[in-house]
């Protein structure tokens, strides 16, 4: 079986690799210690590949549980109403995120903030996040939303979340399901779809990153 990690994870293998290399020729057994902390940035940073569903709906964009499924005024990009659906992600989980349907990148747009607790209903209005609006583009097929039709990914940090991390740009081409970035440790990511679909989650369900269906438009 292949594992994959997330880029973002390489830096941390290096550095507890060699200290737990180094304590080991040191102190022995206590190379335990950072050996354990290593082992948690390999869970941590895992990457596995996920079966996109076929046919129409916005996948989910993270591992997580669901906190928030309601309508809501969206007045700094997409000035108009939506369906917020944000996903709590525990350390837990995989934090690789996914784009939700095949777009086109059209804002990235990085806050400084604070980390407190990710769980609030507003914790972006604090803390340290990346906006990320998305133009839909039609999938081959004719799946997919409409062109044109803008939704908004925002990646949050969390009380012991770093920066998070977007690897694309605006004027970037996504696929439905396709890897956009992640955020290191525990945090949330709020969606912001039309105000118009049906909803296929509720609050507190578990949901997979690439995935999990979260709604899909009416009619």
């Amino acid at each position: 079986m292949m594992f994959a990690f997330a880029p973002e994870g390489y830096p941390y293998f290096a550095f507890f690799g060699a200290l737990t290399f180094l304590v080991w020729l040191a102190w022995g057994w206590f190379a335990v210690l950072p050996g354990l902390v290593l082992g948690f940035m390999f869970l941590f940073f895992r990457d596995p590949e996920r079966t996109v569903p076929a046919g129409q709906g916005y996948i989910c964009p993270a591992d997580g549980r669901i906190i928030v499924a309601e309508q809501v005024r969206e007045d700094n990009y997409l000035e108009k109403d939506a369906m917020l659906i944000s996903i709590f992600m525990s350390p837990l989980n995989v934090h690789v995120n996914r784009s939700p349907c095949d777009c086109e990148v059209r804002l990235v747009k990085y806050r400084k903030g604070s980390f407190k607790s990710a769980w609030s209903d507003h914790a972006f209005h604090k803390n340290e996040h990346i906006s990320i609006v998305m133009e839909e583009r039609p999938a081959p097929g004719g799946q997919g939303g409409e062109s044109g039709e803008r939704i908004l990914v925002r990646q949050v940090a969390g009380s012991i979340a770093q920066k998070p991390v977007c690897r694309k740009k605006p004027g970037d081409i996504l696929k439905r399901g396709e890897r956009f970035g992640m955020i290191k440790f525990s945090s949330r990511v709020d969606v912001y779809l039309p105000p118009d679909v049906k909803l296929m989650v509720s609050i507190g369900d578990v949901v997979r990153a690439g995935e999990s269906i979260l709604a899909r438009k009416q009619g």
